[in-house]
């Protein structure tokens, strides 16, 4: 990969996590000893091609400031009411680095693996198209209500999952057009389709989850064990 390209990561974390119920966003539970968002800034933070790693949370967040830190490229960034308007205001913090590429990743996702972050950068950059790590679809899928109505063919189908990596310029040009338009947007992957810009499907792990509910939450403490016993044996 050029050196000289300049990559900036986003993690928005300006959620409450309600589904969660715990009282507090779900970036703080506790996994094996740290927080979600610190395993998950650990992760990040094992990519020295990353110059700035944009963390934003809400104004009201009193919990960020406790983190015990010493990753030097992290900034906190103010949160909006959505997501998208959270990323934005990551990309417009991130002005003053003007990077190349930024990386946008869930701070809900502590179980990414750097070396799956690298395979998209790497196929990005190669390609000069933006990308998505996503998954196949394994499970027979149903489409209906409260009564199945048909079996949708799964051949075509992927999972999307975080990191999703785009041109820094685009993506912000993006988000800002859809936004004006009141344009539906759930993933920044979603705001280049709407801009008919590329997004390349790029193979990632299927158990680089998001923690949305409990059981998300037992699922991830058993997987993130895993990981650490695997590490400390290589």
């Amino acid at each position: 990969m050029n050196q000289t390209i300049k990559i900036a990561a986003i993690v928005p974390a300006a959620g409450v996590g309600s589904r969660m119920q715990v009282g507090y966003p779900k970036q703080y539970l506790k996994v094996a000893g740290k927080t979600i968002l610190e395993h998950t800034l650990a992760k990040l933070g094992e990519l020295s091609e990353l110059c700035k790693i944009a963390v934003v949370v809400s104004d009201n967040d009193e919990y960020f400031c406790e983190l015990a830190l010493s990753e030097q490229r992290i900034m906190r960034v103010s949160g909006g009411k959505e997501r998208a308007e959270s990323v934005l205001n990551g990309l417009h913090a991130l002005s003053e680095v003007q990077p190349d590429w930024v990386l946008v990743h869930d701070a809900a996702r502590p179980l990414v693996l750097a070396d799956d972050i690298r395979t998209l950068i790497n196929e990005c950059v190669r390609n000069d198209e933006g990308g998505i790590l996503a998954a196949k679809v394994k499970d027979t899928i149903k489409r209906g209500n409260t009564h199945s109505l048909e079996t949708v063919p799964r051949e075509q189908l992927w999972q999307a999952l975080t990191p999703q990596l785009f041109p820094y310029k685009n993506l912000k040009e993006a988000l800002e057009q859809a936004l004006s338009k009141g344009v539906l947007i759930t993933d920044e992957a979603s705001a280049m389709e709407w801009a008919r810009q590329p997004v390349k499907l790029v193979s990632g792990r299927s158990d680089n989850i998001k923690i949305t509910t409990p059981e998300d939450y037992d699922l991830a403490c058993f997987l993130l064990a895993k990981q650490q016993e695997s590490k400390s044996n290589d």
